[in-house]
């Protein structure tokens, strides 16, 4: 028996390790929404959306940059460069990161009062801007040791980094019986530093004892050729999020229908979407091993393996996409009432489970297309697509409310994905297969309406929940062989990367 594919066993340990911590995220969730409720939640989202853009202001897109000039040293088989690689983004990293704290606890009266709304929320900014230093710190290592194919270091430190968080917030609302959203935002925030600080301490420990170290002058040019392009579209597209995030509330407050602005907001945004992206850790884990494996393929000029490669894993990413899609499809309201007791939470997630198959593929489009070096093609496809957005969202929540919102979603989602799609297919030089794409999405299609139908009827599903999924699960696959959406090949492929006889 040869040996297996590690792209394979990597992306299976980065997998199990991913569903365990998205797993653990959506219960404390739970826990949250159940102490502070949706208004609270919604609130909480935005102190987030703030912390968000100060990393990415903060980290100027060098986590992407040390992995990307790491995987092309050591595909080079020039590991003695990585060292120098390291001492230049650790610099441009110090420079950027504390200019950023610096603005961040400067302005975060302001922001606390204008763009989130309570006054409340400028202790956890300020607590965030003295602990980003080490989170951008934290995101050039772990961009190294993907690129190094060191998925098991990461698996630890995320293990370690999630227990401390979630610990160290508990601990501090647990001591309150009554929690205000400033507490919980506090307390999150709290938690969140924690982690980045023993995470940056665990996997900078983890550096020293495998780089080799060559004295070299940092290769500053590359280093900013790469790092700022990335830079200002990543700081452009995180700022009309943040922009987004606040006026969501705010517009939907002028449409005549909307009852709570905030509840609404953090309903859809801190309890159906982390529901929604949950199945997606197989792929955002498969995704974050290829951009380094497409970076070392490119350097190597091996044009066929990068086409297997793009082929395989948007038929895969298809697959799962609609799989997943139909399953929370299915199963949308008995999830909303078991997790949040909530037929609204539901009603939501039904209607964004369509999204799911796009969803997915585009997370591992825009792998591939930063693993061949089209890092800015994708920053002008988020930002104008995150413009789009804004303005959707300012001219349609006031007149239409959640199907305005509903709308956008869609539209610029798509066009993103179109948009990042056409790129890969230029550069790597794949094509699609839209029959077997088109008889993938029908039997989908097809399982969904014979699973739902017993609830459609207003009869309760045999079993519950999971016989209902089950039946979904077992329709489908049936409907795949039927139709020959998998096949031997699939098999054969599989037991390739698992490194059996084909």
């Amino acid at each position: 028996m040869k040996k297996g594919n590690p792209i394979f066993y990597s992306t299976i340990l980065l997998t199990g390790a991913n569903f365990l911590l998205r797993l653990a995220g959506i219960s404390f969730q739970v826990y949250l929404s159940n102490r502070i409720g949706a208004a609270g939640i919604g609130l909480l989202q935005l102190v987030l959306s703030v912390s968000a853009l100060s990393f990415t202001v903060g980290s100027a897109g060098i986590r992407t940059c040390a992995m990307y000039l790491s995987a092309g040293e050591l595909g080079r088989n020039r590991p003695d460069n990585v060292h120098s690689v390291l001492t230049g983004c650790f610099r441009y990293s110090l420079l950027f990161s504390g200019m950023t704290a610096a603005a961040l606890w400067w302005a975060a009266p302001w922001l606390s009062r204008v763009w989130i709304g309570d006054g409340a929320a400028t202790a956890a900014l300020r607590l965030c801007a003295l602990f980003l230093p080490l989170r951008c710190l934290r995101g050039v290592l772990t961009g190294y040791l993907t690129a190094a194919q060191r998925v098991g270091s990461l698996v630890a430190a995320a293990f370690l980094e999630q227990g401390c968080a979630m610990s160290v917030t508990f601990l501090l609302l647990s001591r309150r019986v009554g929690v205000s959203s400033g507490q919980a935002a506090l307390a999150m925030t709290a938690g969140s530093c924690a982690a980045d600080a023993l995470g940056f301490l665990v996997l900078l420990r983890l550096r020293e004892r495998r780089v080799p170290r060559r004295k070299r002058r940092p290769p500053y040019g590359q280093i900013l050729q790469v790092s700022l392009p990335l830079a200002l579209a990543d700081a452009l597209r995180s700022g009309l999020n943040t922009i987004e995030d606040v006026i969501i509330p705010r517009q939907l407050t002028l449409f005549a229908g909307t009852v709570n602005a905030m509840a609404d907001y953090g309903m859809i945004r801190g309890m159906v979407f982390p529901v929604l992206m949950f199945p997606a850790a197989i792929l955002f884990s498969l995704a974050e091993l290829l951009v380094p494996e497409f970076s070392r393929c490119a350097a190597r000029g091996s044009k066929n393996r990068i086409q297997y490669l793009a082929r395989q894993g948007l038929r895969a990413a298809m697959l799962f996409g609609l799989c997943a899609g139909g399953l929370l499809f299915v199963l949308a309201g008995p999830l909303g009432r078991l997790l949040y007791q909530s037929n609204q939470a539901g009603r939501l997630l039904r209607l964004y489970a369509p999204f799911v198959p796009m969803l997915y593929m585009d997370a591992l489009v825009d792998a591939m297309c930063k693993g061949l070096g089209q890092q800015n093609a994708n920053a002008r496809y988020n930002t104008l697509t995150s413009f789009l957005d804004v303005v959707f969202l300012w001219v349609l929540l006031p007149r239409f409310g959640l199907s305005g919102y509903y709308f956008s979603f869609a539209a610029t989602h798509l066009i993103n994905f179109a948009l990042s799609l056409r790129r890969l297919m230029q550069v790597s030089g794949i094509r699609l297969e839209p029959g077997k794409m088109a008889r993938a999405a029908l039997c989908t299609a097809a399982a969904c309406a014979a699973a739902a139908l017993p609830a459609a009827g207003g009869l309760p599903a045999a079993g519950g929940l999971p016989a209902q999924g089950g039946c979904y699960l077992l329709l489908l696959g049936v409907l795949w062989r039927l139709l020959r959406v998998v096949g031997r090949e699939d098999v054969r492929w599989v037991k390739s990367l698992m490194g059996g006889r084909c």
